[in-house]
């Protein structure tokens, strides 16, 4: 079984991450989405993060109509910060019978070669990209890597960051997540 690894902090977790993840697997070869919550990236500020489990609770909300996306919480035991690499070391271990590949943002892949171990990365792990609307465009020397596929995915620029400040400013954001994933913020009074 092929499954496609689509980290992210999920803070919170939108239509825009379920378009892309229902996109990989209608568009490519995988066989299964993961929608792997990260307890804390490394490029991000822990302090603006909701607790994991409510987070986790999020993605489960999210993809409980969607039988090949499931939520993750692996790294949830991992040692943090979390970095990719050793994620997918201790993923591949635990299921063997399984291969794994990366799905990110063209943003992300403009910075990979910074990630901890990225040539170990690639030697291992295919990776596939979506594009996302970039303020410069500039040839990446991984652009032309074997293990590196573009996907000709709809360009969606809903942010988690956008939503949450459009929370605290009390304006509606009910179109950008889910009914249950709304419910569930609103309920818990989240990001006011």
């Amino acid at each position: 079984m092929k499954v496609g690894l689509y980290f992210g902090t999920f803070n919170p977790v939108h239509v825009g991450h379920i378009i892309l993840a229902n996109h990989m697997l209608h568009y490519t070869d995988m066989d299964e989405v993961w929608m792997v919550v990260t307890p804390h990236n490394p490029h991000k500020k822990k302090s603006t993060l909701l607790d994991n489990h409510h987070r986790l609770e999020m993605v489960y909300k999210a993809t409980e109509d969607y039988e090949h996306i499931h939520p993750s919480d692996i790294e949830f035991k991992l040692k943090q910060p979390n970095y990719t690499v050793d994620t997918l070391v201790h993923i591949s271990e635990k299921f063997p019978n399984h291969t794994f590949a990366i799905i990110m943002g063209e943003d992300n892949l403009k910075s990979f070669h910074k990630w901890k171990n990225y040539e170990v990365i690639l030697e291992e792990y295919e990776v596939f990209v979506y594009p996302r609307i970039s303020k410069k465009a500039q040839e990446n020397q991984l652009d032309q890597h074997p293990k590196i596929h573009f996907v000709e995915a709809p360009i969606v620029e809903i942010s988690s960051t956008f939503i949450r400040s459009s929370i605290k400013e009390q304006k509606s954001v009910q179109h950008l997540l889910t009914p249950k994933v709304w419910e569930y913020i609103d309920l818990m009074n989240f990001y006011k």
